[in-house]
């Protein structure tokens, strides 16, 4: 294990992370009302830790094995999460303990926005762009772990259209195209990022309403600048671009290249991971719309339509964005969209859950496994589209699926150890560990009322979900580590 070019990586990230922290500071200086302290403090901090530990290992070079790769990921998330977390510990207003600087810093940089903070409108601006802007952050990160990581473990989608896609994604391994890939996909982000910016601003926000929220619209994450979330505009207009934005963001980004590459929109109609997302939310918003309908909870068809849209697409694509209160909905929504996010979005975006592709695959297993009760001597294959996919992926998917269960029912059994009610703790890991934000009964508006322990247990629920399971299981194995 090259554990000194592991550190000067570490080190050249959290020096790279520092930079982070001064545009909270001018954010600060623009409105004057406070927090820029704290945030010139911890570009301090960071720069010097990050100098200190990448200067002495900067000759420390070597060409990454997979191994390598995987534990830098988990230290990319755990370790600049942590350091994120400085800030909102030094800060007077709002004035968060360690446990909850971690929780928010967290929930920020792996794009769940589940949040601890209360009365939100009346924090400092810079407070409010820093928390944005960790989402964004953390959203293309993700991107470029799904890239870059995942494929090598057999779960990742990228490998899944790597013989169909032009173009670097096509690529898996860890070698310097990667960069390239990384490069064409920050400019599809950034684009995206500036696109909604501007598409929100046009609808009615401000131009710091906008861009704050165009920052977690594209990363998925679900953090905003007020405490009524996209309700506070109270806009069908605004919440039309958040859905058509969320849409977006929810689809692999390497099919986003591919059309671009391609110059034709028909690769998304060709795409069966693609077909199925859109299917999902059409479903999901049909249900919604006739159940809202049938209770008559909303005077008019637009205003059940707006909403029931508005939350099927946040919600199942793991946004957790909210125009109204989803808990107060009839008992069947509520339940049907948190078992949605567990489907989350599809492979290679910035969404959480287990990814469309992967349900669609264990679906199509399930089908095959009653066809060969049927005919036992009978071969069936396992196609995506039309391409047959080997038994290791299938076997890969299961293990995922598996795995995912068994640290979803350990999380919460935790929380209910802890204290906590049974419909809490279940929508509390479900939002933690599908990356989504807001769940059912004491975390519908917020997570301050859990204590210190359960909120450790939701921060790892929030990195499985975030590293997919088995990028940090990998590391608990005595194989990873032999020499």
């Amino acid at each position: 294990m090259q554990y000194k070019n592991i550190l000067r990586i570490l080190g050249l990230l959290v020096t790279l992370l520092s930079v982070t922290m001064l545009p909270p500071a001018l954010i600060s200086l623009l409105y004057r009302d406070g927090g820029g302290v704290s945030f010139l403090l911890s570009f301090l901090f960071c720069l010097f830790s990050g100098l200190m530990t990448w200067y002495p290992l900067r000759s420390e070079k070597g060409e990454l094995r997979a191994r390598e790769g995987f534990l830098i990921v988990v230290l990319f998330w755990t370790v600049l999460a942590s350091f994120s977390a400085i800030p909102l510990m030094l800060l007077e207003m709002p004035s968060l303990s360690i446990t909850d600087a971690f929780f928010e810093a967290f929930s920020g940089l792996t794009t769940t926005g589940a949040t601890i903070l209360s009365q939100i409108d009346g924090l400092p601006h810079a407070v409010l762009w820093y928390r944005q802007q960790l989402q964004w952050l953390g959203g293309m990160g993700i991107i470029v772990l799904a890239v870059a990581v995942l494929p090598m473990l057999g779960i990742g989608g990228m490998q899944l259209y790597r013989a169909e896609t032009p173009g670097p994604v096509k690529d898996s391994k860890m070698t310097p195209r990667i960069a390239d890939t990384a490069k064409h996909l920050w400019y599809i982000y950034l684009t995206l990022t500036i696109a909604c910016s501007i598409s929100y601003w046009a609808a009615g926000m401000t131009p710091f309403d906008a861009i704050c929220h165009a920052f977690s619209t594209i990363a998925i994450g679900g953090f905003s600048t007020h405490d009524l979330s996209i309700g506070y505009f109270d806009s069908p207009l605004i919440n039309a671009v958040c859905v058509l934005f969320l849409l977006i963001a929810g689809v692999n980004f390497a099919l986003h290249f591919a059309v671009l590459h391609s110059k034709s929109l028909r690769a998304y109609f060709y795409d069966p991971e693609f077909k199925v997302f859109i299917a999902i939310q059409l479903v999901l918003t049909l249900i919604c719309v006739s159940v809202l309908l049938s209770y008559g909870v909303y005077q008019s068809g637009f205003e059940a339509f707006d909403q029931a849209l508005f939350q099927a697409v946040s919600i199942s694509t793991t946004a957790g964005f909210a125009t109204t209160s989803f808990a107060d909905w009839p008992t069947l929504l509520p339940i049907l969209l948190i078992f949605s996010s567990f489907i989350g979005g599809c492979a290679g975006s910035t969404g959480g859950g287990m990814k469309v592709v992967r349900v669609v695959l264990l679906y199509l297993q399930g089908i095959r496994e009653l066809n060969k009760l049927v005919h036992p001597k009978a071969i069936f294959t396992i196609k995506l589209g039309t391409k047959a996919l080997p038994n290791r992926v299938v076997e890969a998917i299961w293990g995922f699926f598996a795995a995912y269960a068994a640290v979803f029912v350990i999380c919460m059994l935790l929380l209910l150890a802890a204290g906590v009610d049974d419909i809490t703790a279940f929508t509390a890991v479900a939002a933690c560990l599908n990356n989504l934000g807001p769940g059912l009964g004491a975390v519908a508006a917020n997570f301050s009322s859990l204590g210190d322990f359960s909120k450790w247990v939701l921060i790892i629920a929030m990195l499985f979900g975030r590293l997919e399971i088995f990028t940090l299981l990998v590391l608990f194995t005595p194989s990873f580590w032999r020499t």
